[in-house]
């Protein structure tokens, strides 16, 4: 018995190896859960507080749902002017719209006395007439003012305002959509984008081709843009190549007429 092993405990006596815990270690879990049951206590009590606390507050105000009522202003309104209106100035005298002709420049002879191109004599001005002004019957054309002018034997300039009634379809932007796809697909061909148009292109062609009415080598530069019911068109001919500066300058210039 004196050589079995044995173990001290706190109390001091001793205890075979192998026997149970000493029941210490049992007063030690139960204080563990007298702790947690304090901690858990403790919380509730907390919660409890908070909620007594937000009790005592005077309850905070929520805006009301419904809007004041906006009074409606009495009298008539006064009717936009002509300066201001730019329905009034389109449906007027279309020519007035048109960019002056520069001092010095003289009237170019193909421009119709009038300052007027019938829907004929427009279509008459591209590739294949007929199509074109089955076209424009279709798209329900309205009426053309041109004008265009010479600077002594060195450029030419050309310009159409092209009047749409619009009734069934946005035929001026989409002209003007159907000219700028036909000047992209040439080649070598450079664009700009005209300031204040919205899609508006000017384009100008670096290599020069021969105008077979008089035999001469030219180069050419064009722009197109449209706004409400009119689309514009302007063509620019010159002996030497042309800056991408004169064409959008002169397109926005007119944009800003319409």
């Amino acid at each position: 018995m004196a050589n079995d092993p044995v173990e001290r405990t706190g109390t001091g006596a001793a205890a075979p190896s192998g026997a149970p815990a000493p029941a210490r270690s049992r007063r030690r879990g139960r204080t563990a859960r007298l702790a947690g049951a304090g901690a858990l206590l403790g919380l509730v009590a907390g919660v409890c507080a908070g909620y007594l606390v937000q009790a005592e507050r005077e309850p905070t105000r929520l805006p009301s749902l419904s809007q004041p009522v906006i009074g409606q202003a009495e009298g008539d309104v006064e009717p936009l002017s002509a300066a201001e209106d730019r329905k009034v100035r389109t449906d007027g005298d279309l020519r007035k719209l048109l960019l002056d002709k520069p001092r010095g420049a003289r009237t170019a002879s193909w421009v119709p006395q009038d300052g007027w191109m019938e829907l004929a004599e427009y279509a008459d001005h591209f590739s294949r007439p007929g199509e074109k002004f089955n076209s424009l019957a279709t798209d329900q054309f309205r009426r053309a003012a041109v004008t265009g002018w010479k600077v002594g034997t060195s450029s030419v300039v050309d310009i159409r305002l092209v009047q749409y009634r619009q009734e069934d379809s946005m035929a001026a932007a989409d002209a003007t959509h159907t000219m700028e796809d036909d000047v992209e697909s040439a080649p070598g061909t450079r664009s700009w984008s005209i300031q204040g148009t919205g899609d508006g292109m000017a384009y100008v062609h670096p290599r020069p081709v021969v105008d077979y009415g008089s035999g001469r080598t030219l180069y050419s530069a064009e722009a197109y843009a449209w706004r409400g019911d009119v689309a514009m068109e302007i063509w620019l001919f010159s002996n030497g190549p042309i800056a991408e500066k004169e064409i959008r300058d002169l397109a926005r210039r007119q944009m800003e007429r319409l």
